[in-house]
């Protein structure tokens, strides 16, 4: 890898900063890293970037997209964090957007790109379930086809955002009978249909993201199965790297970089501020050197993603544990740095951009303490490290 500067890079990124200096608007440039934002701003948000020629950051140019290079990817997300704009709609944009542009029909991504790329239909994922989270192998979603739809019964847990979601993609068993991996077919669902009900789950942070979601013969179109029958497993595959890198959430990782070099320039020990403390800046320093290890797999990852070897598969497993333990470990840390101030759980701003309440300290605490709480989930959600560790040494070394 070369690690010289290159300088179409630079300019893209002067190009992006440029854009997000004059077209994001003052109000909407309050987003807190890892929360999604509010219907009203994402939209807002879409509109603007719409117009620039930018609604699709992931996606080629074939499928409506900017066709960028993951580089310039990984840049326009690194310069959207850095500037507190609105998120996308990960789940649409991220996950089912190149699920769809690969394996759907004609028909199913006229009816479903269109409103993604307009930002009025929004997403939400229906794979893990009570007693089968990290083994999806093991899902009991049940869908019987009975003529032209199938009746889905089950339910679904942990569901990010379902409550304000149009749609769900949904992995469901519909032959029984099949090995596993084979009996499963992947699914869009419109939230709206008879049958759904979607309960909230709320976190240990104290926020609204979680959800419960039952299915009661659930009445979905045929023409809603994506690929074939039984070929949800390598849907499920390619859409998995693509999630793994997403997990890792470099955004995050880099705004919470950013949060303690300032903590530590802002905030004095005795006659300096705490950065002169070797021991301290040494911690930062190796935060920092982890950081960009896994900027740089972050990118190998979203190079594989058409690899749908083992490889690839294996690689976005290492990429998931090491980018949710770092998340760990530097949240952790930020509530260290804060002191006395890191033992308080301040609210921090809501996804709906709700502001501080004035408690002290909250100004440069909000936040910080309901994070680490929240980030003791990473290493579970999206494939727990320990079926990641297996996943890796089974594809790489056959054990």
């Amino acid at each position: 890898m070369d690690f010289r500067p290159d300088p179409e890079l630079e300019a893209f990124r002067a190009e992006v900063r440029d854009f997000l200096a004059y077209d994001l608007p003052p109000e909407l440039a309050h987003v807190p890293r890892g929360m999604a934002s509010a219907r009203r701003e994402l939209t807002a948000w879409q509109a603007i970037l719409n117009r620039k020629g930018w609604g699709a950051p992931s996606w080629a140019k074939k499928d409506g997209g900017t066709g960028w290079s993951v580089e310039q990817q990984v840049v326009f997300d690194d310069e959207c964090a850095l500037a507190g704009a609105p998120t996308q709609d990960g789940f649409a944009h991220k996950l089912l957007g190149p699920v769809l542009n690969y394996f759907g029909t004609p028909q199913q991504k006229a009816e479903h790109a269109p409103p993604i790329l307009a930002g009025e239909r929004l997403w939400c994922q229906g794979f893990s379930e009570p007693g089968s989270g990290s083994d999806l192998a093991s899902l009991s979603t049940r869908a019987e086809r009975h003529g032209d739809v199938y009746a889905l019964n089950g339910q679904k847990t942990w569901s990010s955002y379902a409550h304000r979601a149009d749609w769900m993609f949904v992995l469901a068993r519909t032959d029984p009978n099949a090995k596993r991996q084979a009996g499963i077919s992947f699914f869009l669902v419109d939230l709206k249909t008879p049958g759904i009900t979607v309960r909230p789950i709320i976190s240990i942070d104290g926020r609204h993201h979680l959800n419960e979601t039952f299915f009661d013969n659930v009445r979905v179109p045929a023409g809603n199965l994506l690929g074939v029958e039984g070929m949800g497993w390598n849907i499920t595959k390619f859409l998995l790297n693509n999630e793994h890198a997403t997990t890792a959430d470099l955004p995050t990782l880099q705004s919470y970089l950013r949060r303690m070099i300032r903590l530590a320039t802002e905030q004095r020990f005795g006659d300096g501020p705490l950065i002169e403390q070797p021991e301290l800046a040494l911690r930062i320093s190796k935060f920092e050197a982890e950081l960009r290890a896994v900027e740089m797999m972050v990118r190998r990852a979203a190079a594989l993603h058409g690899d749908q070897g083992h490889f690839a598969h294996a690689f976005g497993s290492m990429l998931k544990i090491r980018g949710t333990e770092l998340q760990q470990r530097m949240s952790s840390f930020l509530v260290e740095l804060l002191g006395d101030y890191g033992a308080v759980a301040y609210s921090g701003p809501s996804e709906e951009g709700s502001g501080l309440s004035g408690l002290p300290g909250e100004a440069f605490a909000a936040g910080v303490a309901i994070d680490m709480f929240f980030r003791r989930a990473s290493t579970i959600y999206g494939g727990a490290s320990e079926i990641q560790r297996g996943i890796v040494a089974k594809l790489m070394f056959g054990f």
